[in-house]
């Protein structure tokens, strides 16, 4: 396991290189490609885009799901937000991407073995729209938790301080702004204890397109971490703010199960 200093140190030296910035900027502008899609946009060889693609795995920039015959390459956010609450937030309002952070300060328990509910749907799914995944060092009880109980949510989410309903098979999650409206319902279709869960996600703050779509979060132990992998599915067009947000929000959550102190959006 890294150390936060080595693991700072990976970043910057991804970020160094053109090359890597450039793959990096390919992802941005669409996520989800495989090493073919990514070598036929830089002048080097098959070789040579795996090596600068294994560096920005290392260091956590990138992540890869699987699919089939095929390996998808994702940017992943969280590491990046990490920088910026360190060095560049405390200069500017704080960030809506800060709530994935403060989840990860306050977990600390033990495993417990995985007993599945509702149905596994969601292993045939197509590839993601996009994939966050960040190391929490917490307890796999505590991470379950944060993610399922509403009134831990409401104390890491990096932009309501109002939650009901926990995460419970065919019910909705519901979050709050301020003036007691509805911002967001997700209802669970999906719960395999510790280990995932499988939720729909209805934003009611969106002027354009308010169609449901799906996420998913994954846990994986590793000694006394867990790895926490969101990914999102047929966001429809009109909300690509939702990639920003997921990954304010796993930063805040890291944030509080890791220091017991969230990553708040100033309002």
């Amino acid at each position: 396991m890294l150390t936060y200093e080595k693991f700072m140190d990976a970043i910057f030296k991804a970020l160094s290189d053109p090359t890597r910035r450039a793959l990096l900027d390919a992802l941005r502008a669409q996520n989800g490609q495989t090493l073919t899609d990514l070598e036929a946009g830089v002048p080097l060889t098959r070789f040579g885009v795996m090596k600068h693609l294994g560096l920005l795995e290392e260091a956590g920039l990138v992540t890869t799901k699987k699919q089939g015959r095929f390996k998808y390459h994702y940017l992943n956010a969280v590491p990046l937000q990490e920088v910026i609450d360190r060095w560049i937030e405390p200069l500017v309002a704080k960030p809506l991407a800060r709530g994935m952070l403060d989840l990860k300060s306050h977990l600390e328990t033990r495993d417990a073995p995985p007993n599945s509910q509702g149905n596994p749907m969601f292993d045939d799914l197509p590839k993601p729209d996009f994939v966050h995944q960040t190391m929490i060092r917490c307890t796999q009880d505590a991470l379950w938790d944060a993610l399922t109980r509403a009134d831990q949510i409401a104390q890491y989410h990096f932009a309501v301080n109002v939650a009901r309903g926990d995460a419970a098979l065919g019910q909705p999650t519901d979050t709050f702004r301020d003036d007691g409206t509805l911002m967001l319902r997700q209802v669970t279709t999906e719960l395999v204890p510790k280990t995932r869960i499988a939720q729909t996600f209805e934003p009611e703050w969106f002027d354009g397109d308010r169609r449901a779509s799906r996420v998913v979060f994954r846990i994986a132990v590793e000694g006394a971490h867990c790895l926490l992998t969101c990914e999102h599915y047929d966001l429809p067009p009109g909300q690509d703010g939702v990639t920003e947000g997921w990954a304010r929000h796993v930063a805040s959550l890291k944030s509080w199960l890791e220091t017991g102190q969230a990553i708040k959006m100033e309002r």
